[in-house]
């Protein structure tokens, strides 16, 4: 009995390799068709035995079955091809290395950020006003430790229309004159901020015009301490605070009634306590009931600039001014303002569009006056009032010269200030 399928006995179907057991065709070769190399080795396939249906093919794409007859051991082709999925049933491809993914997404957002807060740096760079000289102030005392910024709140209304004149009881008076002034000390041993009362009465010394350039000999002319400012500008008004205290101002930042009330509206208004009965100044257009509220920029500028309501008159209106500032300085550095892009740009560009600063002040030295006087309200420092004596003769504040004296050493040698003032 022949045991080959039906069309395979004798030597149909060609050359049958073995008839015996022990050279019988591999089970698996029964059912797959034949490679045979031609001359030069060519694969070519030879035709299906007769009675034998076609089989697939099992080239692998390129011309190449993978299959080179029986001489290898080789059954099934040995091609790299995509793997099929494990015995778990996962996918055969690599897992994702997370680890590489973190660092480059870590990469990305780092240089991100250093490209942005580059960014902002030079846009808020070229914003800055700096259109004050000292180099033009002349007999300049010596430098002491720390560094001394003299801050001046003007009156301008340059840029302002009629009608926020109204709305922000400013009045229409032309030029500049300095409603509010002040000495900030930023040192090691904490920082120290002295109001100089705008009715302070000095001494206007040798001078040089900061446009005409022309020497101006000082008389011993007495006037009030705003006055310089409004008969020559910045310049000469550091050059009286310099000639009349003996203390070097190393900068100078100045700003105007109506960037002032954008600050405030752009950081979303700044909380102040207002003492008990009240404050009213149809003047400054003030009328405020007494308890914490938040004041918008046109009621902030009324709270700095009251002085008819209150008992002091400019001394108790200079620690308005300090209370406040503090507050707008503390308001404007918290997360909710530096940490949000549409709260912070607004609020940058109000505040840097309409301040003028000293040739030599950088967006650093702005920062570190900015949190000096933040400090100042957290009780790292100390504010007071130029020490007061009395009344001069015209009429004007006369300083305690004595203590005056000293105050201006404790703040040249960085120490603590012990100084105090009655007023």
């Amino acid at each position: 009995m022949n045991d080959w399928p039906q069309g395979w006995s004798g030597n149909n179907g060609g050359d049958r390799q073995g008839r015996g057991s022990a050279s019988a065709r591999p089970e698996g070769a029964r059912v797959m068709r034949q490679v045979q190399r031609g001359p030069g080795g060519a694969p070519h396939s030879s035709a299906p035995p007769h009675g034998v249906p076609p089989q697939q093919s099992y080239t692998d794409g390129h011309g190449d079955s993978g299959y080179d007859g029986y001489n290898t051991g080789q059954v099934y082709g040995g091609g790299g091809g995509p793997q099929g999925p494990g015995p778990d049933g996962r996918s055969g491809r690599p897992a994702p290395d997370w680890r590489k993914r973190i660092k480059w997404i870590s990469i990305t957002v780092v240089t991100l950020l250093v490209v942005v807060s580059v960014g902002t740096y030079f846009w808020a760079d070229s914003k800055l006003n700096r259109d004050v000289d000292l180099s033009k102030v002349i007999d300049r005392p010596d430098a002491g430790e720390g560094t001394n910024y003299l801050i001046v709140g003007s009156d301008s209304r340059e840029g302002m229309s009629a009608e926020e004149k109204k709305k922000l009881h400013t009045g229409s008076a032309d030029g500049k004159r300095t409603d509010s002034m002040m000495i900030l000390h930023v040192g090691d041993n904490g920082n120290t901020m002295v109001s100089l009362p705008r009715d302070s009465n000095v001494t206007i010394p040798t001078f040089v015009g900061s446009e005409s350039g022309k020497t101006f000999q000082g008389t011993g002319r007495q006037v009030k301490l705003n006055a310089a400012y409004a008969e020559d500008g910045p310049e000469l008004l550091v050059r009286t605070v310099e000639a009349n205290t003996g203390l070097r101002i190393d900068h100078y930042a100045e700003i105007g009634f109506a960037g002032f009330a954008k600050i405030v509206d752009s950081v979303g208004g700044v909380e102040i306590e207002i003492p008990k009965g009240g404050m009213k100044d149809t003047k400054s257009g003030a009328d405020f009931e007494a308890g914490k509220q938040t004041l918008n920029g046109e009621q902030s500028l009324a709270f700095v600039r009251t002085r008819y309501a209150l008992a002091g008159s400019d001394l108790d209106r200079t620690k308005n001014q300090q209370k406040f500032l503090s507050a707008l300085a503390n308001q404007t550095a918290t997360p909710s303002t530096v940490l949000n892009p549409f709260k912070l740009y607004p609020t940058l560009s109000s505040g840097l569009d309409t301040l003028t600063v000293d040739k030599d002040m950088s967006l650093w030295d702005l920062g570190s006056m900015f949190l000096a006087m933040k400090g100042v309200t957290g009780g790292d420092g100390k504010s007071m009032n130029m020490p007061i004596s009395g009344n001069s003769g015209n009429g004007n504040l006369q300083w305690d010269t004595a203590k005056v004296k000293q105050l201006v050493e404790q703040l040249k040698n960085d120490e603590k200030v012990t100084v105090t003032s009655d007023r």
